[in-house]
């Protein structure tokens, strides 16, 4: 099994603490040595201020984040967790993210998720209702603007007349893409088009805040990758499925320690049902204590994890 560090990049309070490029730089750094296998970033390019005020955060921009986490680095997969497709032109996202996969050798392992927040797209400039439908037209576009031969095609708000986008990425036929969402249309797309599927604990009473459905168990996870296993087989996918989530025994309030034996025995129970990845983040305001958690982490997490039996949910 392997982990993915969350960069505090929403910790915009924290000033230049964890939001400068040196804070990225060496944080990233240090995840590297401590055996984590990427580091990830959020987005929120413009939220509302009532949602902030129910608890919503801001963030820096994930692509110009992972740059820096990049240059700090040789061997950390640059994760995007997650990237709103339906926000952006898929060309320009497509051009944006191939030339992270450029620069950092070929290390970037792209999140997407259909988004909720529906003030961020009325502001953007992004229809809400179809979100779904322009995601997956998305990933569709991006794939075929990877490729660097002619595009004539026509989608949500473009048309391609033989266009054709350069440098093609280093990983091909394009980077991996892992779907966000615990929703059967999220784990649809997860075989239908990504490599991989990103769901996240969401107890009920938070699933009309995250527009996505509950998902508050190992067992719930299991019985979501069931449905999974199950339309791989109507569709006829045999290649394998990359699963992520968010282990137990971890906390987003500084002043409770992570329950460290929690976390190994989460991630077993994880890795028996399929999960390969984890991701996670520590809720420090303070660089230091960010860099003795991946230390820690480095020293009694990472070994354990690494070790475990983890097959993807879907193998050929």
């Amino acid at each position: 099994m392997k982990v993915s560090f969350g960069l505090p990049t929403h910790r915009v309070d924290a000033g230049p603490e964890l939001i400068s490029g040196e804070a990225i730089a060496e944080l990233a750094a240090a995840a590297e040595r401590a055996g984590f296998a990427a580091a990830y970033t959020t987005e929120h390019p413009f939220p509302t201020t009532d949602w902030l005020a129910a608890g919503g955060h801001h963030a820096l921009d994930p692509l110009v984040a992972l740059s820096f986490a990049a240059a700090a680095t040789t061997t950390l997969r640059l994760h995007t967790n997650l990237f709103i497709a339906a926000y952006r032109n898929p060309f320009l996202a497509a051009k944006g993210l191939a030339s992270l996969d450029v620069l950092s050798g070929g290390r970037l392992i792209v999140g997407i998720g259909a988004g909720y927040l529906e003030g961020e797209f009325d502001a953007l400039g992004s229809p809400y209702t179809d979100r779904n439908d322009r995601t997956d037209d998305a990933i569709h576009a991006m794939r075929q603007a990877w490729s660097g031969e002619p595009i004539t095609a026509v989608g949500h708000g473009w048309t391609a007349v033989g266009n054709t986008m350069l440098p093609r990425p280093v990983q091909q036929p394009g980077p991996p893409i892992w779907i966000g969402g615990n929703s059967k249309r999220a784990i649809r797309r997860a075989v239908d088009l990504a490599d991989g599927w990103s769901p996240f604990p969401n107890p009920a009473q938070g699933a009309d805040r995250t527009r996505t459905a509950a998902l508050a168990s190992t067992d719930d996870l299991a019985d979501r990758l069931a449905y999974a296993r199950a339309y791989a087989t109507d569709v006829g996918r045999t290649a394998p499925l990359d699963v992520v989530f968010v282990p137990r025994g971890l906390s987003m309030n500084a002043s409770r320690p992570v329950d460290l034996d929690r976390v190994v025995a989460s991630c077993t129970d994880l890795a028996a049902v399929g999960v390969t990845w984890v991701t996670v983040a520590f809720p420090d305001a303070s660089r230091a204590a960010q860099l003795d958690h991946l230390a820690r982490w480095g020293h009694d997490i990472i070994p354990a994890l690494t070790a475990l039996p983890s097959p993807p949910a879907l193998q050929s």
